[in-house]
């Protein structure tokens, strides 16, 4: 050092400036090499570690699982409660209900259950959003009451950590709370968080989305609607009967939406109502619905949707029409006595795309009638054809020009 500081007196004090920044250049390197090096090694060490005591555990699962390995020779050790928890987790996940029951009962003797109930309580930041989320994938409907209180944080990202977590328990019981908060507009996260969580709630027993749409405003109402389209089943005839009158016209389309999953008897007359509703969307969802109906008495309201003035309904009426199969050649003669341009030219065009034209000119090819099914449908070919001619035409035109 004596040399170093009798070097820089005597060049100066700018080349001095010079060297110590030289100096503290290669330090800063050094320790950053340095820093990088045992980092790698730790980690290092911290998965070979983590495979050794994996491995181990894993050699012990299922007397683990099953009690018959003594708690204390894992549980008081913080690495190997982080392994069981992680592997518990991950076949909860993926269990059917015969298995969930042993791996919940492992979650609950351990006290890895308690464990996370308790941080998801006391603690605070990143912990408590972790601890929601675990329990979430725990599907304990122990840990249902503890989510819930999350819900009232005053921090958005714990409520919606706590919103996935009552999500992915997957049980009715963890729609409640989330429901009574929506509807009393005590709940401030994004609308499809929200919506995704009571889906997974309530597909096993969406009847729970019922009592609360009486209840609600028009916002949460169809929000509500929505979740119940999405998670409909057939046991919800008669309520779905209702929902398709109702005045808000989001509400009806979720309606129509649900009604595809209810038994024709009862789909069928309300269906045939909501394609003639005055808001499109409704229209749309009501052919969406026939469409997967499998039923003789569609074909009229789906005729009637063919003529619809909006096109979308018009397209999805085609989609619908175009894949009766047997029943196409009565269709078309349906489709051409309704002597709608737009819903011949519509249905003509679903024809071509599903691949069903040949064989409807083939069954129709034997009519002599000047204005039978089969000329009609030849002649709105060759008028199509006659049209994106004289498009290729101008556009070609243009392209010299």
């Amino acid at each position: 050092m004596d040399f170093v500081s009798r070097l820089i007196s005597q060049l100066g004090p700018v080349a001095g400036m010079v060297l110590k920044a030289i100096f503290f250049s290669l330090l800063g390197i050094f320790l950053l090499v340095a820093f990088i090096v045992t980092r790698r090694w730790y980690r290092a060490r911290y998965f070979r570690r983590l495979n050794q005591r994996t491995f181990a555990l894993r050699a012990v699962w299922d007397d683990l699982v099953a009690g018959r390995l003594p708690v204390k020779e894992w549980r008081l050790n913080p690495f190997d409660c982080e392994i069981v928890e992680a592997i518990l987790l991950d076949n909860i996940e993926t269990a059917n209900p015969d298995q969930l029951a042993p791996l919940l009962s492992c979650l609950r003797d351990s006290g890895l259950l308690d464990m996370r109930i308790r941080e998801a309580r006391v603690s605070g930041g990143w912990k408590r959003r972790t601890a929601l989320v675990a329990l979430g994938r725990t599907r304990a409907p122990e840990a249902v009451p503890a989510l819930a209180e999350a819900l009232d944080s005053p921090s958005e990202e714990t409520r919606v950590a706590a919103v996935r977590g009552l999500g992915r328990t997957g049980l009715p019981g963890a729609a409640v709370p989330l429901l009574d908060r929506l509807v009393g507009n005590e709940i401030e996260v994004p609308e499809h968080t929200l919506k995704n969580a009571l889906a997974n709630c309530c597909r096993k027993s969406p009847s729970v989305l019922i009592s609360y749409l009486n209840k609600s405003t028009r916002q949460t109402r169809e929000l509500i609607a929505r979740v119940l389209g999405e998670v409909a089943s057939a046991e919800l005839g008669d309520e779905l009967m209702i929902l398709a009158a109702d005045p808000l016209a989001e509400v009806r389309a979720s309606a129509a939406r649900a009604l595809a999953a209810a038994p024709p008897s009862i789909a069928l007359p309300a269906l045939t109502v909501l394609v003639c509703d005055d808001e499109w969307f409704v229209r749309l969802r009501a052919v969406v619905a026939l469409g997967f109906m499998e039923h003789q008495g569609r074909v009229r309201p789906l005729i009637r949707a063919l003529c619809d003035r909006n096109r979308y309904v018009r397209q999805r009426a085609a989609w619908a029409l175009a894949r009766l199969g047997p029943q196409l050649e009565d269709v078309l003669e349906q489709v051409v006595d309704t002597r709608d341009s737009y819903a011949l030219q519509a249905f003509v065009s679903e024809l071509e795309r599903s691949g069903a034209i040949e064989k409807v000119i083939e069954a129709l090819g034997g009519s002599e009638e000047d204005n039978s099914a089969g000329n009609v449908l030849l002649d709105a070919l060759n008028a199509g054809k006659k049209r994106v001619e004289a498009a290729l035409i101008s556009a070609a035109a243009a392209g010299r020009g």
